[in-house]
């Protein structure tokens, strides 16, 4: 009997528990509102439409739609549901109060919408009057204009692209285009060029052209 009282009044506790829990549920009129957001495509079909918001309003609560167009949240009856998505159409869907389920599936569909922005014209100078100053102003000098021809002449722009060390983009690249080659050849010699006749057209030009002679330093007094 010592046993037999307690148990009884944890399971009546449990009961009491229940009943209010699932008489608040009944009050509130919960349901699970899910669905699909999809929306025209370019070849006039019905395609998902990902990561649209689903907002409760009045209500700092809400979801989004997943990559399919999938949604769910849970709502109450009477809610008023607000899907937007930037370049679409706002639309808002309450949901009714006749619903027999606690479950609720929608589709929505939403219709493209044209956004206008205002014109912006981007200046380097903070006014036209600026600009004006600055451009009568301008150094337009034969000296500067001699500068700038010695520093496009070709052996400079070849002389700076033999000695400028590579940026990440040209140096990944080259890594790559490496990694390639050994996959190309892995477990097998690497083709050689003392056969290929371009490439002894090539070493007889260079060595023609001097390409090989050692390069005197000059020595700064």
């Amino acid at each position: 009997m010592k046993l037999v009282y307690p148990i009884l009044v944890i399971l009546f506790t449990s009961a009491l528990g229940v009943s209010e829990l699932k008489a608040q549920t009944d009050s509130k009129d919960l349901i699970q509102f899910s669905g699909v957001v999809v929306t025209e495509d370019e070849y006039g079909e019905m395609a998902p439409l990902p990561y649209t918001t689903i907002a409760i309003l009045g209500t700092p609560r809400g979801t989004y739609a997943e990559v399919d167009g999938f949604f769910s949240i849970v709502a109450e009856v009477g809610d008023t549901m607000e899907f937007s998505r930037i370049g679409y159409q706002t639309i808002q869907h309450i949901i009714p109060d006749t619903l027999e389920s606690k479950f609720y599936s929608w589709y929505q569909v939403m219709s493209r919408d044209s956004i206008l922005l205002p014109e912006a014209v981007i200046y380097p100078w903070p006014s036209r009057e600026h600009y004006k100053i600055e451009f009568l102003a301008l150094d337009v000098s034969n000296e500067l204009r001699q500068r700038a021809e010695e520093n496009l002449a070709q052996e400079v722009l070849q002389r700076m692209r033999s000695e400028v060390a590579p940026d990440g983009g040209e140096a990944y690249a080259l890594t790559r285009q490496n990694y390639i080659t050994e996959y190309t050849y892995s477990g097998q010699y690497k083709p050689q060029n003392i056969f290929n006749p371009l490439a002894w057209a090539q070493f007889v030009k260079a060595w023609k052209n001097g390409d090989f002679k050692k390069k005197k330093k000059s020595n700064s007094k």
